[in-house]
């Protein structure tokens, strides 16, 4: 898979958000965050939409999310990639990890996984290991399944998902991994990634034929993503992505993990706890300059 280079040598930020509901206040500090730093650094501005669940993104989404960051005022390049027009970039860096043996088909569904790991931690009294969202780690059951076996299952069309053999992908690329992380004084560090941490994950799904993790990789290459800012949520999803940059002879970008914004509990705000719209407040009479000056871009 051949990256495209950025024009002119400028930096190319992107905003990529999922049209699974209506944004809030954590979205437009993502997308101020890139407008302004993209600004600073003279660089190129992308939109991309990610919408490879097509069970969950709708088009009425869409339509409100190019609404609120019209009426933010920030100006994104013409071009808008959606990630459901392009399922074939995915399928191909699949095919390029599979003829590599780095990925397995996985016949466990979500509640045989769960019993698995209870019955585990019951033999053992210990708990399982967990990735850093708190799930915990695949048993890797399927991992060791006769692959004509397994060959055989999915051309019956037997539901399953794609996973990554961490063990064999960290093995391909050796130890040191690392990715550089930016400031907004532009000054920058190493880290150290520990894909391990995550397990086996899941990179397809028989209904969903990508995941985030792979589509976000394949995308920022073929866009020529030099800077991903995005929310500290995302910091240790990092280390798969650059495991995967890695693995498919692809970039990786300089990063940029901003903060969060939280509710009155603590937690961050999502869409799946109603967190108040861009559209609600608009809808209350919040003007878009006043909301960045409440994010500090006034």
């Amino acid at each position: 898979m051949e990256a495209i280079p950025p024009d002119s040598g400028k930096p190319v930020f992107r905003f990529a958000p999922s049209p699974n509901g209506r944004l809030h206040l954590g979205h437009a500090l993502s997308a101020l965050s890139n407008e302004a730093m993209a600004r600073k650094l003279g660089g190129r501005l992308l939109l991309r939409i990610e919408d490879i669940d097509l069970a969950r993104c709708r088009p009425e989404f869409v339509d409100g999310l190019m609404e609120d960051l019209a009426w933010l005022g920030i100006a994104f390049e013409p071009e808008v990639r959606r990630q459901s027009q392009h399922f074939d970039d995915y399928e191909r860096a699949l095919t390029a990890l599979q003829e590599r043996g780095l990925i397995y088909p996985c016949f466990c569904s979500r509640q045989e996984v769960r019993a698995d790991v209870a019955a585990r931690e019951a033999e053992t009294g210990q708990s399982w290991p967990r990735d850093p969202d708190g799930a915990p780690l695949y048993s890797g059951r399927c991992r060791w399944l006769d692959p004509g076996e397994a060959a055989q299952r999915v051309a019956a069309g037997e539901a399953h998902v794609l996973r990554l053999d961490m063990a064999r992908a960290i093995a391909a690329v050796g130890t040191g991994l690392s990715y550089a992380v930016f400031d907004s004084g532009g000054s920058r560090h190493e880290v150290t990634a520990a894909p391990e941490r995550w397990g086996d994950v899941v990179l397809a799904r028989k209904d969903v034929p990508t995941s985030y993790h792979l589509s976000v990789v394949v995308d920022d290459a073929l866009q020529g993503v030099t800077h991903v800012v995005r929310g500290r949520d995302l910091e240790a999803a990092t280390d798969i992505h650059v495991l995967l940059q890695c693995l498919l002879g692809l970039p990786t970008p300089l990063y940029h993990f901003h903060r969060l914004l939280l509710d009155d509990d603590g937690r961050k705000l999502a869409k799946s706890r109603q967190s108040e719209s861009l559209a609600e407040l608009r809808a209350a009479g919040t003007s878009a300059a006043a909301v960045r000056r409440q994010l500090g871009f006034g």
